[in-house]
Parts: C-alpha cells; structure tokens; sequence
C-alpha cells in the first residue's frame, strides 16, 4: 500500500464519504470523474449544496469556493434572484420548442454590455459557442486556416485542441488546418500572416491561457487589433470565463479593444448551460438563408440547430445574471475582495519567507509559488523555467488538499465572486498560513 503524506492522511480522515464515492465512481466513470478538471489525487470532494461564497460536502464540511461554477458564478452560490427566475420559469414550461420573449431579452443584455454585439446566436456551451465562431470566420472569409496562442483553452473540439495534450481521435488533416503561436510575440504572428494567405482567422483568450494565469500583455492585444484589420484576419476574443467578469462589457471593454466576434457562455446563464457567439452582423449572418441561392445556401450557409439553444429555464436565469451585472455593484464587489485577497496572500509570502507571488486582475488571480522574480502583481510574465517552477505538481497537489482540509477550495487559482465576504478572505488567509506551513513540513517548500 502507497504511504500517505499527513495532509492526505487528514484529508481522507476528512471526507471519508467521499473516498467511498469516488471507489464507486471509478467503475462507472473515466477517471472516476465527469470534467477533467475535477479529477483530485486520491479522491474528488461529494457536494451536496451551496450557498452564497460557500459550498458543503457529503461528510458535513462547509468549504469556502474559489472555483465557483467553474467561473459561472460571480453572484455566488443559489442567489435568490437567480434561483426564483428559474422556479417561476419551471412552472411555465422548460422547452417550448419554439421561439420566447425570454431570448429577445437575454440578447438584447448581450448586445447591450458587449461593444462587439452586433448580432448575437445563442448555444449551450462554451466549447460550443467556439466552435461555430471559428466556423463563421471561415464561412465569412472563406479561408480555412485558424491562429490560437499556446496554451489558450478555447473547448474539446477537434479543431480548437490543437497544441494540446489529450488528441486522441482527431485526424491529423483536421490539426493541420490550425497553427499555434507563442503569445505576446506580434512578430512572429504579423509573418505568419505575411507567410500565409489562408488565414481566416485568430481566436485568444485575452487576459491569457488559462483565464489569465499565462498573462496576455494589453499592449499586444492592442498590436493584434491593428494586425489583424490590416490583413482582413477575423479577430476573436473568447470571452467564455472574462464576459461580464473583466468588467460589465467583458476584457473587451476592461482593454478597449473590440474584436470582431465574441464567444460567451458562463456568466451568460446565469449558472445554467448557455453560451453565445456575437460580433459583427455580416459575420453572424452567414447562418441566414439567402432566398433563390441555391449554391450559397449548400455551400457557403453555416446551418446550425440545437435543441438547448436559448432555452427558457437558461434564459431566465441568464437575464436576471445580466440584469444584476449591469445594475449593481457586482464587478466592483468581487474586484474588491479578490484585491483584499491578493494582498493578504502577498504578505502572508512575505511574512512566511516564500518565494512567489499573486497576481491576476479584476476578480481573476492566481498564486505562483516557488518563483523568486520581480512582478507588478498583475501582468506577471514568468519564463518557461520559472512557470515549470510556479507548477510544481506534487507541492501544488499538497496544498491543494491541505487547503480542503482548511475549508478552502481554490489551489493556486481564484475566481471572486460578489458573494465572498471581507471575513471569507480573512479566513482564506488564516487558511494559507496553515496549509503552507504543512507543505513546508513536508519538504516541499
């Protein structure tokens, strides 16, 4: 039998429901799991509800989520706005299998906060919402090529895995149509442009890969826009975890610079599946029907059905998250604590003599430990050498489970939500000092 560590020792003394569950899981699912994301070493944590900042395991213990909804969730857990539009929306009808008020009223939020929102078609995911974006910049353009950046996450589908790990059935002609780039290097991206008349597109996420812990510099967002206008590129921010989040209007707004198509999801449901493409209406228009063209309509068309697309229950609750972004103080409340935050754990660092940082902007942040660098704390730009260091799998997966053992699910990355409290930071910092100390106990700091 493998020795455990004291922390996992704890952590299945913890949460033995858990453990049980996830021995009963592994026979049914891959991994034991049904999102990559939420595979833990030795065992994923059972939920049973949530509220608020706040969610609470099989075994009792009320832990403090840092990962809220995957990033869906900047009013918190079971907001009771959100929780009645869906109920008084169940008791009319889940799918009417036709069209509603409701999707008039959640596209004209979209078109409202997002400066690219020309014309907006909803779906139901994120990966979902990337995939026909890239397909309408190829429709539009009639180019096939597609420009990502390494490491940026943009859906499991087939074209927008290239670069990645996990490329398991996907023909190699289909990668072929994709070219990964470095970031923040408008050299190289301006002659691959230069090099390939083919290119339909690029599509980014624009704080950077992995929500912004890869950082995109502003002032190459800012060279990507004149780029890509000069060569007749269609620029794509994916704004899946950033819309409504970076600010009201996205990164878009937060940066000032509007890109051509927009792919949403997340927020947009208001915790509920939904996800949306919107940009310039010549570009969302190649789903249209052209009437007598016969060739176009085979051809050229994108046809696109769905039987979720803005449904009604995901509409409701989409429309209130909307509402309650637009009219209140939500992005500033959850700016506030993650700054609170990113504070707290920079002088924790500093006080506990531990190289690092945390970094990040608005209600996104990220910790990089075991790097000694210099960093303004909000671009911070490690070389391939130290991010190797900041991701140290075995003393990351150490505080990861030290910090669940503590009451706090977040690892080295945060998402804020207006639903944390001055005294939830306060606890989360207590809860650092205590689960670095025991990573440290066992060598690994």
């Amino acid at each position: 039998m493998v020795s455990l560590s004291p922390i996992e020792q704890r952590y299945y003394d913890l949460h033995p429901g858990s453990a049980e569950r996830h021995d009963n899981a592994r026979g049914l699912f891959p991994n034991g799991v049904t999102h990559d994301a939420r595979k833990l070493n030795p065992f994923q944590l059972y939920f049973t509800h949530a509220e608020g900042s706040a969610k609470y395991d099989v075994d009792g213990n009320k832990i403090l989520d840092y990962f809220p909804g995957h990033g869906a969730l900047i009013l918190g857990h079971s907001h009771p706005d959100i929780v009645k539009a869906v109920q008084d929306q169940m008791a009319m009808g889940t799918h009417y299998s036709g069209s509603t008020d409701l999707e008039i009223q959640w596209g004209n939020w979209v078109r409202e906060l997002i400066p690219s929102a020309e014309k907006v078609r909803f779906h139901s995911s994120g990966t979902e919402a990337d995939m026909m974006a890239i397909r309408m910049a190829r429709a539009y353009t009639n180019k096939p090529k597609v420009i990502k950046f390494d490491d940026h996450f943009h859906g499991w589908s087939d074209y927008l895995s290239a670069g990645g790990d996990g490329l398991g059935g996907i023909p190699q002609e289909t990668l072929n149509t994709m070219i990964v780039l470095p970031p923040n290097d408008i050299e190289t991206f301006e002659q691959t442009l230069k090099d390939n008349d083919d290119i339909a597109a690029v599509i980014l996420e624009p704080t950077g890969a992995h929500m912004g812990a890869i950082p995109i510099l502003p002032s190459f967002l800012e060279q990507l826009r004149e780029v890509t206008t000069r060569y007749g590129v269609v620029l794509i921010f994916d704004e899946v975890v950033t819309g409504f989040r970076v600010s009201k209007g996205g990164a878009q707004e937060y940066f000032g610079i509007t890109p051509d198509m927009t792919t949403m999801a997340k927020i947009l449901g208001g915790g509920l599946p939904g996800g949306a493409v919107a940009g310039k209406s010549d570009i969302i228009n190649m789903i249209e029907e052209r009437p007598g063209d016969a060739d176009y309509n085979r051809n050229r068309r994108i046809a696109h059905n769905g039987t979720f697309n803005a449904n009604p229950l995901s509409a409701a609750a989409g429309i209130k998250a909307l509402e309650l972004v637009a009219t209140t103080p939500i992005n500033d409340t959850a700016d506030a604590r993650a700054l609170q935050l990113k504070h707290g754990l920079n002088d924790l660092l500093g006080r506990m003599e531990i190289p690092g940082c945390a970094t990040g902007i608005t209600s996104l942040m990220f910790l990089q430990l075991g790097v000694d660098h210099e960093c303004d704390n909000e671009y911070c730009v490690l070389t391939p050498e130290q991010r190797a260091q900041a991701n140290n799998g075995e003393r990351n997966l150490q505080l990861n489970l030290a910090l669940m053992n503590e009451g706090v699910a977040s690892g080295t990355r945060f998402i804020l939500t207006a639903a944390h409290s001055e005294e939830d930071i306060d606890f989360t910092i207590d809860a650092f000092e205590k689960a670095l100390g025991q990573v440290r106990n066992q060598g690994l700091l």
